[in-house]
């Protein structure tokens, strides 16, 4: 497993024993599945976040990677949900 991998599988396990056993999407709120799980820069490293642990959050696949196109279609749709999302809801 890539050090990547394994820092994921710690957070989610962090998260999951926190909340007893429901690990939240960052990005929409909806719960994450073990192996539907990534990794999310709070702060992009574009601007100036790092991959330390406190700028990491744990999002599903999808979520991950339309998150910064979603934001710029005030009002998108949600991929993994029904839930209407605006920017602000995106990068909060």
């Amino acid at each position: 497993m890539s050090k990547l991998g394994h820092t994921r599988l710690k957070i989610y396990r962090t998260v999951a024993r926190q909340l007893h056993g429901l690990v939240p999407c960052w990005v929409c709120g909806g719960h994450v599945d073990p192996e539907d799980a990534t990794l999310e820069h709070i702060q992009p490293l574009s601007e100036g976040g790092s991959s330390h642990m406190e700028n990491l959050a744990i999002t599903h696949a999808i979520c991950n990677h339309q998150r910064h196109a979603r934001a710029k279609n005030e009002g998108a749709q949600h991929p993994c949900c029904d839930t209407t999302i605006t920017p602000t809801d995106v990068f909060r």
